[in-house]
């Protein structure tokens, strides 16, 4: 444990990708946005929605049949994993403040854009039911709001472990991947053959952290083959769709008996060793593409736009849907297709002001910190983790959950502030 707490000995150069060291990575900027972006575009293209006056229902065009190929593509949240894991080789390779005031800046950017989404979000349903809006669509926008911060609580997993990657990854390379991988076959094939389905969310840990590891891979310059990478994920992955008992959606479908993403499963982590060689293979073209005025622009807006994607959708779904009774048409009819650009740019429309409204808070004041040492670290993010967890759970629905959620966040947020006098250098 010693070792592993020492700071990582830089990881190694190579010319063919950026160094730790070195500036920012042009196609790391662009998976993130791409990312986000195709995060967005799918939760405002996808849902099949009908107010029958008393309850809204709400449905997947995704579930068409045969459609489920494409999640393979729009599931990106792999690609998004493997580029949190290069930033974070790059950032924490030239940190100079040590691990734990690294993992301590890094919730500090994790926590602030969190925290006007909740004072919007716990007083915002009570006035809206105040104001006569249903009960059952208002508690499943509330919901809904909060379960997509599952995404940053997991995240948060990968940020604070790190440090003790980056240890693994100077020692051992590919082989911390690889385990990692095992580890989601060794789960699948007990949970499987046991029945015991709850055994599966131990690969939130296997699968999400060989997908960020694999970033380090990249950071280093040591995704050499990416077109057999591809191949071999995404052939995998086909092999296991079509061997069982995996589903073919990477995401989850309603009336599924089982999803390949919560928990994931090794078919997902397939996907995302195909994604990864795919859009590495790609990565010489794409980084030709002019782009660099519109990564500058959405790169520090990325999360708000994460954030307050929903609430926009949800704005829309109450005026149109519920309040004018005009339900989605049959997906992939010409009815949907003739109306989708003007319902995305509706969406549009309500998200921009959101936008410049929250935008501001992508970037956490410059507050000095405490003394930074792992057990401050370690309570911030336990603090920050079971916050984002019980929000995801319970999303903003009238409680005490969602208020006791954003406590904790607000917690986490506060231990990397200095204490006393006598804890500040």
């Amino acid at each position: 444990m010693t070792a592993l707490l020492a700071p990582p000995p830089p990881l190694r150069r190579a010319p063919a990708r950026p160094s730790p060291v070195a500036a920012r990575d042009p196609f790391i900027d662009l998976l993130r946005v791409f990312g986000m972006v195709l995060v967005v575009v799918q939760h405002w293209t996808i849902p099949v929605l009908a107010f029958d006056g008393a309850a809204l229902t709400t449905g997947n065009a995704l579930a068409t049949p045969g459609v489920w190929v494409v999640t393979w593509l729009s599931q990106v949240m792999p690609l998004v994993f493997f580029a949190g894991g290069a930033a974070g080789a790059i950032s924490f390779g030239r940190a100079g403040g040590g691990a734990p005031r690294w993992v301590l800046a890094r919730l500090r950017r994790l926590t602030w854009p969190l925290l006007p989404l909740a004072a919007v979000w716990i007083p915002l349903p009570h006035a809206l039911a105040a104001l006569g809006v249903p009960a059952q669509p208002l508690e499943t926008g509330a919901r809904l709001t909060g379960q997509l911060l599952w995404f940053l609580a997991v995240y948060l997993i990968a940020v604070v472990a790190t440090p003790w990657m980056a240890r693994l990854h100077a020692r051992h390379g590919w082989r911390v991947p690889a385990v990692l991988a095992a580890g989601a076959v060794a789960t699948d094939v007990v949970r499987f053959a046991a029945g015991w389905d709850a055994l599966g969310y131990l690969n939130i840990v296997f699968v999400w952290l060989a997908v960020h590891q694999a970033g380090f891979l990249y950071a280093e310059g040591r995704l050499t083959r990416p077109g057999t990478m591809a191949a071999a994920g995404f052939g995998a992955a086909a092999l296991l769709v079509w061997a069982g008992p995996y589903p073919g959606s990477m995401i989850g479908l309603p009336g599924a008996e089982l999803s390949n993403m919560a928990p994931p499963t090794l078919a997902m982590l397939a996907v995302a060793a195909g994604q990864i060689g795919l859009a590495s293979l790609l990565r010489p073209w794409l980084l030709r593409l002019p782009l660099r005025g519109l990564l500058s622009w959405a790169g520090p807006r990325v999360m708000t736009v994460y954030l307050w994607h929903m609430p926009a959708l949800f704005a829309v779904t109450g005026v149109v849907v519920v309040g004018l009774g005009a339900g989605t048409p049959q997906p992939f009819s010409s009815g949907w297709f003739a109306g989708w650009p003007l319902w995305f740019g509706a969406l549009c429309l309500v998200m921009w002001p959101l936008l410049r409204a929250f935008g501001r808070f992508e970037e956490p004041p410059a507050l000095p910190y405490g003394r930074a040492g792992w057990p401050v670290a370690v309570a911030a993010a336990v603090l920050t983790g079971g916050g984002l967890l019980t929000l995801t759970v319970a999303g903003f629905a009238p409680g005490v959950a969602p208020v006791a959620g954003a406590a904790a966040v607000a917690g986490g947020l506060l231990l990397t502030l200095p204490g006393t006098r006598r804890d500040v250098r």
